[in-house]
């Protein structure tokens, strides 16, 4: 057999480097075993907080003391989205105004919060349950305990708004920390449908809910100490959102005195007892004056509050309440 000759030689030795070469930098496949590798979730409340992976090995005040840090990054992050906030404010006042509602959707821990919010604006401010709804994934049950499988569905997000009878000027507020969650996304469909007006608050803002809202509050708290437990971070700025919007909205329509709940339901002694001080304080009256203008008043703190500022009967200042058309400052002549 002939020697091969020096360039052959030289070729093939370069063409089995370069397949060498080839073969070494070629990526892995996208699959093991037929099962294709996932793309990185890209909601920040799924990522893992480097700071917290060694969580399971940490003592209880190493563990408080994280949380507490990561805690205070909240405040700042709802701070940078206060131009939103007061946004959804006004719409939301506009809307009440006009005679329409304000709703609520959420699931699971978001929905929790939304429950909790619309359950004490009642009592706290005095406007009917009528004006102001929460609906959550799985209904009732779902305040509580957790309903397998309510959050996935879409149709149920549209189907609950739809049996409220959505008007076109209501307000739905859609709050998913993810900004993912199908049962709000089918609400927030339908209600940009009937030409409701939308708000998103989430933790993660580049995300299908902030495309259906007209107002998109997208608070950015980071990953979870506890990976994915968006009732953690997430759930805190929700609830410190929420704050916001309805104690900002019933301000705004008058349904506070000062920085005093004059409206607030007086349901047992104690709220009784905060009745008379809140006259005591807007008034300057002591407490005898002040119990009895409530009781006069049958209970109405407007009307004594009238009575005891202007020195006027029941009759009168109820009288000088109508004219304003409720306003409390305008029937004192502030």
């Amino acid at each position: 057999m002939d020697k091969p000759s020096e360039k052959h030689l030289h070729r093939g030795h370069g063409e089995h480097r370069g397949h060498r070469e080839e073969h070494r930098l070629k990526p892995a496949p996208l699959y093991n075993c037929g099962m294709r590798l996932e793309k990185k979730d890209a909601r920040r409340t799924e990522q893992r907080l480097a700071a917290s992976k060694k969580l399971d090995q940490m003592t209880a005040l190493e563990i408080v003391r994280l949380m507490n840090r990561e805690d205070r990054r909240v405040a700042a992050a709802v701070g940078r989205e206060l131009p939103a906030i007061a946004r959804a404010v006004d719409a939301i006042v506009a809307a009440v105004r006009a005679g329409r509602r304000l709703i609520y959707v959420g699931a699971g821990s978001s929905g929790r919060m939304a429950v909790l919010d619309a359950a004490e604006c009642p009592p706290t401010f005095g406007i009917s349950k009528r004006k102001m709804i929460a609906l959550i994934a799985g209904g009732r049950r779902a305040v509580t305990g957790a309903v397998e499988g309510a959050e996935d569905s879409a149709a149920n997000g549209a189907r609950d708004l739809r049996r409220l009878k959505l008007g076109r000027r209501d307000v739905v507020v859609g709050i998913a920390a993810s900004g993912t969650t199908p049962y709000v996304l089918g609400a927030m469909k339908f209600a940009r449908g009937r030409g409701s007006t939308t708000i998103a608050v989430m933790a993660n803002r580049d995300m299908p809910l902030a495309r259906l809202a007209k107002i998109a509050i997208g608070v950015e708290v980071g990953a979870e100490v506890l990976t994915g437990s968006t009732r953690l971070k997430a759930g805190t700025s929700q609830k410190m959102v929420l704050n916001m919007l309805s104690t900002a909205v019933m301000v705004r329509l008058g349904h506070v005195y000062e920085n005093l709940m004059i409206d607030a339901v007086m349901s047992n002694k104690k709220l009784q007892g905060r009745a008379v001080r809140i006259l005591m304080e807007a008034s300057g009256a002591g407490v005898s004056a002040a119990e009895d203008a409530l009781r006069v008043a049958g209970h109405d703190m407007r009307v004594g509050l009238v009575m005891l500022k202007l020195g006027v009967g029941a009759s009168a200042a109820r009288r000088r309440l109508k004219a304003a058309s409720g306003d409390l400052r305008t029937s004192l002549g502030e």
